[in-house]
């Protein structure tokens, strides 16, 4: 029954952002500091673990191959639809779960905490709307900009793997344009927009209603990152599933 009560007023909260906003200049500002902090915030974490997801999982592939008779171009194609249908896309949102997510139900807890959500209500201002919706739509749409920067890490990454190594850069950079299909980009971009409104919507709600001080709202973000995570996982299974 609690988990009922959790997902109605989820629910709810989701269908009271559509309503129209009071003043559109302060609703735009408000989803360009949140594209701001989402996007911009989030480069230099997801470059870094992006470059080396590719590079560590070329050397893997390398070494699973090394002794076999698969032709070594493979490792290109393998890497190349591994990052794009799957790493690059599920990888990036648990880390931005991590990130994004603890930030935003941090935010709006101590919002919330403050009564600074309290003041903005008696002053008439649709508070879920203009707190929560600029960081739903910030989310999704600089989520798929993420996750396109993290598959081409990804796929740069495997390839100064085999730098030095017994795979000549050539195969790999044939085996990169092998039997290409665009729909997994299609596909790549449905996880990230979907990812990224689990992330936002998930992390808001725990934020925005959680009652109690410094300990509740840490325990609000914690809330929200795991919560955030295991949708993620879940949703990702039902939408490969469904796409493929």
């Amino acid at each position: 029954m609690n988990s009922l009560y959790h997902l109605g007023k989820y629910v709810m909260m989701i269908g009271q952002i559509f309503s129209a906003p009071e003043r559109w200049s302060m609703y735009y500002k408000e989803t360009m500091r949140q594209m701001n902090d989402i996007g911009v915030g989030s480069l230099i974490i997801i470059s870094v673990i992006a470059l080396f997801i590719g590079a560590v999982t070329a050397v893997q592939f390398s070494y699973q191959l090394e002794m076999s008779f698969v032709p070594k171009y493979y490792i290109g194609y393998i890497l190349r639809d591994s990052m794009i249908i799957e790493l690059a896309p599920t990888l990036s949102a648990l880390m931005l779960a991590g990130k994004v997510g603890s930030n935003i139900a941090s935010e709006l807890g101590s919002m919330r905490s403050s009564e600074q959500i309290d003041a903005l209500d008696i002053m008439g201002v649709n508070t879920i709307s203009y707190l929560v919706g600029p960081k739903i739509i910030a989310a999704m749409l600089m989520f798929p900009l993420l996750v396109i920067l993290a598959a081409a890490l990804g796929i740069f990454g495997g390839y100064i793997a085999t730098l030095g190594s017994s795979i000549p850069p050539s195969d790999y950079i044939r085996g990169l344009s092998y039997w290409f299909v665009p729909f997994n980009v299609v596909m790549m971009l449905i996880k990230a927009v979907v990812f990224a409104f689990i992330v936002s919507s998930v992390s808001c709600y725990q934020g925005y209603y959680v009652k109690g001080g410094a300990l509740e709202i840490a325990q609000a973000s914690t809330r929200a990152v795991v919560n955030s995570s295991i949708l993620i996982l879940v949703s990702d299974f039902f939408l490969a599933k469904l796409l493929l």
